[in-house]
Formats: C-alpha cells, sequence, structure tokens
C-alpha cells in the first residue's frame, strides 16, 4: 500500500477557518485517471490539486480535480494554495529566471511573483490579457438564479462572457441586497451555461472605488459539480478584464475583491489589469496535515 503526504489549505485568506479550502496531495509521479477522480471525491471539497517537482522539466507541476471528476485549470485557489503551500514547506521547487518564477498547470507555464504578507507567503498568478465572448439574455439569467429583472440594474452594464484561461459569465447587480438573495437554481444553470459555451457565473457588486474592496461577488460552477465557492479566482481575473474594459478600473493598480461571506467563508482576491494579463494574488495557511492511502 503506498502513501502520500497531503495537506489541506484555506486559501485567499491569512486566517484559519476562513477563505476557500483546498487539499493538496504531493506526489511523485502521476496517478491514474480513476485515482485522482476518486481522491477528489473523498475530499469532497471544490477542487482537489496534485503537485510534484518534474526533474525532466524542470518545474514544478500541478493537477487540479473537481469530486464530480473534472480536471480543471486556471489560476485560481487550486494554483495558488498548491504554491503557498511548497513555499510554507520550503520546497525549492520555483526556478529564478530574470526575477521571474513559474508553476506549470494543464501545460501552461503560468508566471509568478512571491512576496510575503503578514508573514505568509504572498503569490501573484498572471492570467491570460481578457477576451470578451458575447452575453447572455438577461431572463435566463434571473431565472436560473431566482432575481428579479431589475436586480441586474448596475449602471446599465449588460453580462459577459469573459474568458483568461477559463470563460465564466460576469454577472453584474444592482446591490448587495440582491446579491445575498440569488438563490441558483443548478438545473437551470447548466443548461444555461452549455448553451452559450462558458463554465461559472459571476455574481457581483460595487463598492466605490476609494473602498479597500471593490467589489463583493458569489460564485456558481454546477456545471463541474461547484455549487457555491468561496472563492474563485479563476472568475475574479476576467471580472477584472471586464471592469478595466468597461473603463471603471485603472490598469497596474491593485483592487480586492470580497467573496465567500454568504457561505461563511470570506475570501479577499486581489487582481491587477496589466498590459500583458491580469495578475492575482493572494495567501493561504495549512490547517491540517496527513497520509493519504492508494
Amino acid at each position: 500500500m503506498k502513501q502520500l503526504d497531503y495537506y489541506v489549505l484555506d486559501v485567499f485568506t491569512d486566517q484559519k477557518y476562513e477563505g476557500n479550502q483546498l487539499a493538496v496531495v504531493n506526489i511523485d509521479e502521476e496517478l491514474e485517471p480513476e485515482q485522482y477522480y476518486r481522491i477528489a471525491r473523498e475530499f469532497g471539497y471544490s477542487e482537489t490539486s496534485f503537485a510534484h517537482y518534474s526533474t525532466k522539466d524542470e518545474i514544478f507541476k500541478v493537477r487540479s480535480f473537481t469530486p464530480a471528476g473534472f480536471e480543471v485549470g486556471g489560476a485560481g485557489h487550486n494554483l495558488l494554495g498548491a504554491v503557498c503551500l511548497a513555499l510554507l514547506n520550503k520546497w525549492d521547487f520555483f526556478k529564478i529566471r530574470d526575477e521571474a518564477s513559474w508553476v506549470e498547470m494543464k501545460d501552461i507555464k503560468v508566471p509568478l511573483k512571491i512576496t510575503e504578507q503578514n508573514g505568509l507567503p504572498y503569490v501573484s498568478m498572471k492570467q491570460r490579457p481578457a477576451i470578451f465572448n458575447g452575453t447572455v439574455p438577461t431572463e435566463l439569467i434571473a431565472k436560473a438564479t431566482g432575481l428579479r429583472l431589475e436586480d441586474f440594474s448596475l449602471n446599465g452594464w449588460d453580462n459577459q462572457i469573459v474568458e483568461t484561461e477559463t470563460s465564466h459569465l460576469m454577472v453584474p447587480v444592482s446591490n448587495t441586497g440582491a446579491l445575498q438573495k440569488a438563490i441558483p437554481d443548478k438545473t437551470l444553470l447548466k443548461q444555461v451555461s452549455k448553451q452559450y459555451g462558458f463554465e461559472g457565473y459571476y455574481l457581483f457588486t460595487l463598492n466605490d472605488t476609494s473602498d479597500p474592496v471593490l467589489a463583493a461577488s458569489r460564485f456558481f460552477n454546477p456545471g463541474i459539480g461547484i455549487d457555491e465557492d468561496p472563492a474563485a479566482g479563476s472568475a475574479a481575473g476576467p471580472l477584472a478584464g471586464y471592469l478595466q474594459g468597461l473603463g471603471y478600473i485603472q490598469k497596474e493598480h491593485d483592487y480586492k475583491i470580497l467573496q465567500g461571506t454568504y457561505v461563511n467563508r470570506p475570501s479577499t482576491i486581489q487582481v491587477n489589469v496589466a498590459d500583458d494579463g491580469i495578475w492575482v494574488s493572494g495567501s493561504s495557511i495549512i490547517v491540517m496535515k496527513g497520509k493519504l492511502f492508494i
């Protein structure tokens, strides 16, 4: 019987028992596909990551799976937690070249910036520049989220499918009251996302730009088995691109997004739009460690 070390981290937070829960399994070689799926189901978190350093390719590699059996990519909490784990455990896996580091996910090299805040690693991951892929009829979104049409009146903005590594639907709502009362219909959400070619729904509302927290958000992605995620870096990056494209936020400026409040797992995601991509940043903290038997 083989044993693997695993860790549970709270991601996009510097406080234990907040943020988005992530299991990270330290592997020394690739597992069989069914083993990834079964282990992810066993943990039951929105995603489980499997990480190892490839001596052949000289890079830290991460793969992530949902309990529903989907492999996911993108620079989100699944990648941030794995990188933070390596740093917290002082695994010297990151090759420094011209002051930049990289990690590999699904054969894509993701640039990193590594600093420290509050005694924890603070990691920035660069997503690709935002691509805008159309809108969805508001009537469909209202029906699938249990909201009224007037709940989507925010600055006259339309919803928009936005892609960096992954396509998600940015859904502006009028205020935090509307955001809180959304009740997702998983079946309808899955039908609409499949019809229009995107994954998750990022409902958000805004604070004043002078507020330390720019936006409050909720994320639903039942198509890959995620009912509501406390932190979704893969959607926060597209939101930054969406807002910058509207001229609401500036390039090369840090903004914070609050997510997870309504599932009692508050998470803070920092975003920054650059000319060549979107930086998504945060910290993680280890809360559990154990042995996995396979």
